[in-house]
């Protein structure tokens, strides 16, 4: 059976999200370099303008990362590449907390590789989502 659109193309996802455990780990010598990724889904009419907030435990946050998700599509970035974060680069090891906010809902995911042993570890999950 095929969903028929109740809602409004626009009601999908979310406008903030959180995710309270980012830990950039390093790339490692492994051919799966570790890495973090996050994973924005926009699949409303409208482009996403997306602004990033990272809390730290000791420094105060980081302000001011902007991502543009275009209309229908869904946009991959990783912590370690600053071409994907305006020049920023989430710090190796260092303990974090995230908070996405879109001028329209969007559905965000988390995930990490560590490969800093030889049993690689992939962790994702979604996030905390309101409004």
């Amino acid at each position: 059976m095929i969903y028929k659109e109740a809602v409004k193309v626009n009601e999908y996802g979310k406008k903030v999200w959180f995710f309270p455990d980012g830990d950039r780990p390093p790339l490692g010598d492994s051919p799966l370099k570790g890495h973090e990724s996050i994973v924005i889904l926009n699949p409303n009419r409208e482009d996403a303008n997306c602004g990033l907030t990272f809390y730290y435990e000791d420094s105060d946050p980081t302000t001011g990362v902007k991502i543009e998700v275009k209309a229908k599509r869904v946009r991959c970035v990783q912590t370690h590449k600053e071409s994907d974060f305006g020049g920023m680069i989430v710090p190796v090891s260092k303990q974090y907390a995230l908070k996405v906010e879109s001028d329209v809902p969007v559905i965000v995911q988390y995930g990490r590789l560590d490969a800093r042993q030889n049993n690689l570890a992939y962790y994702t999950t979604m996030g905390y989502g309101f409004s």
